[in-house]
């Protein structure tokens, strides 16, 4: 009998065009990202490469729709300028979520209540436990993504649908607009959770939407406070369990300081390692926010504990607190992250994160200087930054080329598939696709919400072109592009030489090798 062959596994003759294109696409994309450039001089963009950049950094990609629309520099920038303001106002309102997506993003205590209630149902089943892990039973709950599992996979099915709504979002640009969905990815990324730690899970979703996404384009201080405050990164970091030393436990036992999330407020989401603070810092900030905590039952999941909070005298980066007898208890910890949240090291480390993620994987001291100057001056308005980096000669400069990280990849792949599907923003999630894609990103080593340490993903070229991804990035676009038709308004952005490689190719490949050529993986 035939062994039935998975659709995702190439046959030989696919094989021999992946290991010719691989070693193609690892020489071309490097060879493209480091070729020479004149010392003072920036290399000029032709006109349909600054279409591409502006398409592929601001957004995901081309559509057979933004490529009618944006076809020279002036369109390009005058396209992500208008983004900005596009993306602001979006950020403002709900997302269009499908009918079949709309559980991760509930009401904080309802999503409480469904972790609460998957609790329960665990300890009532316990003693089917062998059964529910076998792998028959573990696929089948996977096959189910997009359905009520009932109680016992509550997490799950959360997790699932976030995940699901941030491809399908960032792939659908009539949808999301492009720009919000790129920095949904880059604030959720700086502030990252790791969805895989037990109480962080349901959570991951609605902390995307309601902090990343929300936050994407105003004061930088909002963002932060809105990231401390969300039951997602208090369990992350054990904010949730810092008490004041010496406070005694319904268990009787005495509880302490929890220094974690201190340390990476000051270390990761705003000054950076170098950015001036001790390790007394740390263990005085973490003073200041003793108490802060989840709640159930509120709207915002965020309480604070009077009894639990360090009440005494603190000195952080010189300013003492609590200031002033009404300066205590929970304004205490909101001050702070706002000094820290305008902090000129702060404004250093954000733009340059911006920059690396928007132009260059090694910006130059000049531009970062540019974009901290206007974050500083404007208190953080992330909207005026994003203007400023926009309208940088650096960020339209030929030599700064950026080379997409699996998740960038991903997403633009689905994106031109769909376009090229003739799928619309009403169309809904494609599962086969969207599992494929959540496979992919597990086995190249960038899981969808589950990058376990804080510090969050890089985005350099060095990360992630390494020979063995890139095989896998080309099996991935073959199998995402099965029964596709090419995907036409892509071919001005192809070289020469690419189109040559898939002119030589049978038809059923074309859609799957444009998609796994070098041109496409470098923005």
């Amino acid at each position: 009998m035939m062994k039935h062959r998975s659709p995702t596994m190439p046959s030989l003759r696919r094989r021999s065009v992946l290991k010719a294109l691989t070693a193609t696409v690892a020489w071309q994309a490097s060879h493209q990202l480091h070729a020479a450039a004149p010392v003072n001089a920036a290399t000029p963009l032709s006109p349909q490469a600054a279409a591409w950049r502006a398409l592929s950094r601001v957004g995901y990609g081309p559509t057979a729709q933004l490529a009618l629309g944006v076809h020279d520099l002036a369109s390009a920038q005058a396209w992500a300028l208008q983004q900005v303001d596009l993306a602001h106002t979006a950020a403002r309102q709900p997302p269009a979520l499908p009918p079949e997506l709309t559980g991760f993003n509930a009401p904080l205590p309802a999503l409480f209540e469904g972790a609460r209630r998957e609790r329960e149902a665990i300890r009532e089943i316990r003693a089917d436990a062998p059964n529910e892990a076998s792998p028959a039973m573990q696929t089948k709950r996977r096959q189910q993504f997009l359905t009520d599992m009932g109680p016992r996979y509550f997490n799950l099915a959360m997790l699932q649908q976030a995940a699901t709504w941030r491809l399908y979002s960032a792939s659908q640009p009539e949808r999301e607009n492009p720009l919000l969905a790129r920095l949904t990815e880059f604030w959720f990324n700086h502030f990252n959770v790791y969805a895989r730690k037990g109480p962080v899970r349901p959570f991951v979703g609605h902390y995307a939407v309601n902090v990343a996404r929300a936050h994407a384009l105003g004061k930088f201080e909002d963002l932060l406070l809105a990231s401390a405050r969300h039951p997602a990164m208090l369990f992350y970091l054990d904010q949730f369990q810092s008490v004041a030393d010496g406070t005694r436990g319904r268990d009787g036992q005495t509880r302490g300081l929890n220094e974690n999330y201190a340390r990476e407020l000051m270390e990761l989401h705003t000054l950076g390692v170098d950015g001036g603070y001790t390790q007394t810092d740390v263990r005085e900030l973490a003073r200041i926010l003793t108490g802060w905590t989840v709640s159930p039952r509120d709207a915002d999941g965020f309480q604070f504990i009077a009894r639990l909070h360090d009440s005494g005298r603190k000195r952080l980066l010189g300013q003492d607190f609590p200031r002033g007898l009404l300066g205590g208890g929970a304004g205490e910890g909101e001050e702070s992250i706002r000094m820290l949240a305008r902090h000129p090291s702060t404004a250093r480390r954000v733009c340059t994160r911006l920059a690396q993620y928007f132009v260059c994987d090694a910006p130059t001291p000049a531009l970062v200087q540019r974009l901290a100057r206007t974050f500083v001056d404007t208190q953080g308005d992330l909207r005026l930054v994003m203007r400023s980096l926009l309208q940088s000669p650096e960020f339209w400069a030929g030599e700064n080329r950026l080379f997409k990280t699996p998740l960038d990849f991903a997403v633009s792949s689905l994106t031109a598939v769909q376009d090229s599907m003739g799928e619309s923003a009403a169309t809904p999630p494609d599962r086969r696709r969207i599992g494929l894609t959540l496979a992919f990103l597990n086995e190249v080593g960038q899981p969808m919400h589950s990058w376990q340490t804080p510090d969050g993903y890089r985005f350099d070229a060095a990360t992630w072109m390494v020979p063995e991804a890139l095989t896998r990035r080309a099996d991935f676009a073959l199998a995402l592009a099965r029964q596709t038709p090419e995907p036409e308004f892509l071919r001005p952005f192809l070289s020469a030489a690419t189109l040559g490689t898939i002119a030589q190719s049978p038809p059923v490949l074309r859609a799957g090798l444009m998609l796994a050529s070098p041109d496409f993986m470098v923005k």
